[in-house]
Parts: structure tokens; sequence; C-alpha cells
């Protein structure tokens, strides 16, 4: 549909969703689902976002850069005295707004190389002309995979390399030093972890073809358990995508609250020799494992309890506990064989907290075992008490945005804020006016220099209607920015939140976990400029959310919790610390401290600057060519 605004003009989609949400549970709809007929080609395999679907419609039909297009199809409007897209806190494509006509037509020939006022990727990034991993004739080209150790340094990297267990994923098109202790799927299904025996798989997004292809040729018949929360279409889909395999078993995540969603991303992998829980923030599906951010941690191998000996294999951080709490909440049959299994084992080597959201309504202690009232607890009775100077500040990084509200103080800046910024026991929390807040999420112009170009923007799903209704919330935002990673390029799925000293040198504490930004439901006000009146309510969900870390209700008597969701938390205290100094440079070797913490983007994050833009996905970027010469047309 055609709309033309403050903004210019664009084709914007019907869909206000974004990359978490569902079909909701009053009228379930096939439109995320693939479909016979045409166009089915170029549609995903598996259920996922509009966002993702605009992606994959560029990948497959990319819409080449062209000055003509970019003048006659998406001319900006005059700049306003007053109410002007700065003023706003976004614009159209502000990439090259200074960009003069020979200027764009050379870009254009170019195609993404770097030119003066034109940034391109840096460190092996490579235009789609030359990339291994171009697609061609609408078909996706294998990935060149390589594992990332052999033999006995592959177990001296996970034994003895990282205390943290921390890893990053793999990254296509980056030089093979940023890959460095880096992991690919393949790696953590390899036989040199383990000879597998079975695995369950919880996640949001599956295609289960790749996925079998992940595991190794020995291991694809094993039983492999699938975790999910698709309901109707969804779900037959996905059934129907399992059915060829008849080691594939599934298990539906029960979603009894509204618009909740299954976002945890964890493997639960059983081998002859012992057991290894693994919790991440990639969708299995092939983008998600390619040229993007991810965070992984690997838990060590968990040995089995010898019959007839009485120990609890609990850490002192409670982990085995917690986990077997975490999968009792789905109160699902499939699930008691892997309570077993973890009874069974030792994982009394644990060194971080997990961190967990199941649906429900929550009083009295009850709050304090999920959401960001879990983690409240953990900083208030874990957190060093000499790091509580009011000026440390808390940083959040995340790969997309639902509605905050009509101001910081609704939720971000008031419960959800006092929780990140407890410290201690005799702690006190703290408003926003003390501590400083960083928000780190992807500028157009980090979308459009990435390696992916524009279609990395499908993983990052801020529409227009949502970012227009909170223009406050930008004053937060900082780029992306991973130049000690090498991975500056590699747009962002990881999810973050830490506690730092000010000057950006030493950790108090640091969460990686899938927890979306998602909100609860609400009523959309209809925008006439923008999209019609939607004729029910509906739910917007994003990667800093009420739905997955939970809202307080009832005066405060209650929390409730929609969805799904699962992290570990680093805290000093449980590797015998008093903070984590930061590693300068994340794939350094020995030159650094062991206990220095590999923080996956540069600190301290930079403001966005006065043409800087959050990434909108819903809207079209013509202006400029993305790194393999396209423009940005999501419809």
């Amino acid at each position: 549909m055609s709309q033309e605004g403050n903004y210019g003009k664009w084709t914007i989609s019907s869909s206000d969703e974004s990359e978490e949400e569902k079909p909701t549970p009053d009228k379930p709809s096939a439109s995320l689902l693939p479909h016979a007929g045409q166009g089915a080609a170029q549609e995903p395999q598996y259920t996922c976002s509009e966002a993702r679907r605009a992606a994959h419609r560029r990948k497959l039909s990319p819409v080449k850069f062209s000055h003509a297009e970019s003048i006659s199809e998406a001319s900006p409007p005059k700049r306003q005295k007053s109410g002007s897209q700065e003023d706003l806190g976004w614009c159209l494509s502000s990439s090259d707004e200074e960009l003069q006509p020979d200027r764009l037509q050379e870009q254009a020939r170019r195609a993404g190389k770097e030119e003066p006022g034109l940034a391109a990727p840096r460190d092996g990034a490579q235009t789609a002309e030359h990339s291994p991993h171009a697609r061609q004739g609408g078909e996706e080209q294998e990935d060149e995979y390589e594992t990332s150790a052999e033999g006995q340094d592959m177990w001296d990297m996970l034994e003895k390399g990282n205390p943290f267990r921390f890893y990053l994923t793999r990254v296509s098109g980056v030089k093979p030093k940023y890959n460095s202790g880096a992991l690919h799927i393949k790696d953590i299904l390899s036989p040199l972890f383990g000879t597998l025996v079975s695995s369950a798989q919880f996640n949001y997004c599956f295609d289960v073809d790749w996925l079998i292809k992940q595991y190794p040729p020995e291991f694809r018949k094993t039983p492999i358990l699938l975790v999910h929360g698709d309901k109707r279409e969804a779900k037959a889909h996905l059934h129907a995508q399992a059915k060829p395999y008849g080691n594939v078993s599934l298990c539906q995540a029960k979603l009894d609250i509204a618009f909740g969603t299954h976002h945890t991303k964890m493997m639960l992998l059983l081998y002859e020799e012992g057991l290894r829980v693994v919790i991440h923030t990639s969708n299995l599906i092939r983008e998600d494992w390619h040229q993007k951010t991810q965070g992984i941690w690997l838990s060590p191998l968990y040995p089995r309890i010898a019959d007839g000996t009485h120990i609890s294999g609990e850490s002192a951080t409670h982990f085995k506990a917690d986990l077997l709490s975490y999968l009792m909440a789905y109160n699902s049959p499939p699930l008691k064989e892997w309570t077993d299994i973890i009874h069974q084992h030792d994982l009394s080597e644990t060194n971080v907290y997990l961190i967990g959201s199941t649906p429900g309504r929550f009083q009295g202690s009850q709050k304090d075992n999920w959401g960001h009232f879990r983690l409240r607890k953990l900083l208030k009775e874990q957190a060093s008490r000499t790091l509580q100077a009011e000026s440390w500040p808390v940083v959040g990084q995340f790969s997309s945005i639902g509605s905050m509200g009509a101001d910081e103080s609704k939720w971000l800046c008031s419960e959800f804020q006092e929780s990140l910024v407890t410290m201690g026991k005799e702690g006190r929390a703290l408003g926003k006016s003390a501590v400083p807040l960083h928000l780190i999420y992807p500028s157009v112009e980090n979308v459009r220099t990435s390696l992916e170009g524009y279609p990395a923007g499908g993983s990052l799903p801020y529409s227009i209607q949502t970012a227009e209704k909170q223009t406050w919330l930008h004053s937060y935002f900082h780029k992306w920015s991973a130049e000690t990673s090498g991975r500056s390029h590699a747009m962002p799925h990881i999810k973050t939140y830490m506690r730092l000293s000010p000057d950006f040198q030493q950790v108090a504490w640091f969460l990686v976990t899938s927890s979306p930004f998602q909100t609860q439901k609400l009523p959309v006000v209809a925008q006439p400029t923008l999209q019609p009146a939607p004729k029910e309510e509906t739910a917007l969900s994003a990667n800093l959310s009420k739905a997955a870390w939970g809202a307080l209700e009832k005066n405060g008597a209650q929390l409730m919790i929609r969805s799904y969701e699962l992290g570990v938390l680093f805290l000093p205290s449980a590797f015998g610390l008093d903070s984590f100094k930061v590693k300068q440079k994340f794939f350094s070797g020995s030159q650094e401290p062991a206990a220095s913490f590999p923080v996956p983007y540069d600190l301290p994050p930079e403001l966005y600057g006065n043409k800087d833009r959050p990434w909108i996905w819903n809207i079209p970027y013509v202006k400029a060519p993305d790194t393999h010469g396209n423009m940005w047309v999501p419809s």
C-alpha cells in the first residue's frame, strides 16, 4: 500500500509484526507461512516475521541501485524549519544526504566499493559480485565451512582457553583471525565435542532440513526433540517439515497468555561421555549462522554421576536446580526424559547463573524466580557491595525494538532499570538521573555497510509505526560498533546487558540472553497517513520486553510474563573476583589476563550523530547502494 507523509513516499507492509511475533491466538493467520502458487519459491520455508520475509525476497530479487530511481521514487521532502525528520529522530534515508548526483552515479557503477563519503565494509567484506556466498539463479550457495579447530586444539580451546565459555558465532566474509575461537553450529554438533546419543533443540524458528544437515552424518539419525511455541498453521507446517525424519519429535510449549512467544534458544546434548548445555541467541536457520553476530554459552562436559554415589551434582550458582525448575515449568511429558537425564549428571563445575522467564502471573516469593525480578534478586544477593557507585552506567544491546510507552517512566526507566542497577544486599535502586543508560541498536548506515547489506535489516524489525510514537527513546541510542572483534559489519542478533565502571574498563556483571523486548498487548491507534486502521488489538514485540522480562500488575503485587526466555548471567563473585576487566581485543590471545571479559562490541558506546537514524525495516532506502549495490524496497 503506497503511503505519503512527512517522511516522503513509500510502500509499507500490511504487517507491523516484529521478529518474535506469531499469529494471534484468537485469529490464526497463514500470512507468515510459505504458501503454494505464484511467488512461493521466493518465500522462506519456515515461519518468520514480515521483516525477514522482506529480506528473503530482496536477497532473491534484489533491487539494483539506480540514481534515476532514487530521485523519482523517493524524493525527500523539503527540509522544514520545525518538525523536521531530524527533530523526530529519523528520516527516509540519511546515509548520503550530502552526496551530489555525479557521486551517486559513480557509486552505482562501483556498487559498494569504498568511496569518499560512502563507507564500505572492511576486514574482508565482499560485494555480491565476488562473494563466495552470493546467491545465483535464485538459489542459495552452500557455505564454505571449516571447523574452528581440530582434535586437541578444539578440546584445549573449550576446556582451557576461555574461562567464561562465552563465544561468538563464525562469520563468513571476515578475516580468519576474527573467527579464531568462534563457533559454527557444525562445531557445536561435531564428534570432537563428544559421541552424540540424543539432543533437544529449544528455539523460536526452525528450518528442519537445514538443521539436520548441520549434524554430522553419523549423528543425523539420533533422536532429536524440537521444543517450539508454534500454533495452528505454523505448528502444522513445522510438523510437515519434520515428518520425513523419523528420529525428529516435537514438543509444543504452552503459551496460555496472549501474544507470548517461545523465544528460548538452548541445546541439550547427551553424549556417551556426558551431558552438555548450550544457551545461545541464534534461530535454527542458515541466515542466523552466516553473517550475523550471535552469542553462545557452552557448558563444560558434565560427567554422569556414578551409580550408588550420593552427590547432588549442584554448582555454587544453583544452575542445576534452576535448569530443572525451568524445564519443569513447561509441564510437558516429552521433557520428563531430559529432567531425568539432568538429575543423573554432575553440573557442579558451572560458574554462571541461569535467568529464565516462563509464562504466568507470579506473586509473593514466586516473583523472584523469573524475569527481571530474578535478575534483581541475584544482583542483590551476589553482586559485589564495593561496586555501588551511582555513576556506573548500564549498557543494553539488542536487535529489535517494540513499543516502550509514551515516555521512559512507563517501564524502561522505572521497574526494569530498578532491577538493572541493584547492587548488593545494601544497594538501593537508583533513578535514571543517577545511572547512565546506553542502548546499542544498529543505525541505517550500520545496516547499509554490513556484510549482508540492507537485507541484514530483516532481523532488526523496528517499524515506522512504532518509531513515530516514541522518539524520546532515540536519544538513548548508540551505534553498533565492533572493531575490537572485527565484527562491525556483521549485524547483531545477540542480546546483552551489563553494568560497567565509568571508564568502561571494569564489568560488574554481564548477561547474554535471548530475551526479546516485547510489550504487553496494546490497542493500536490508526495512523491515517501510514496504514489502515487494524480490525483487532495486537501486540508489538522486540528486544527489550515486558513480555519477556515481566511487568508488574496489581500495584506491584504481581509480575506477569508472557514468554519463554533463557539467558546466563556472569558475576565476578562466581570467579573469585570483585569485577571483570574488559578485554581490549575480543580475539586476542595470551596478551591479556585470562579473567578479562570479552565484551563483543566496542566500549565506550558511540552516541548517534546528528545524521544517524535507527534502522526501520518497513520503509525504503534508495538514496545510496548497500555493499551489494542494491537498494532496500521492502514490499
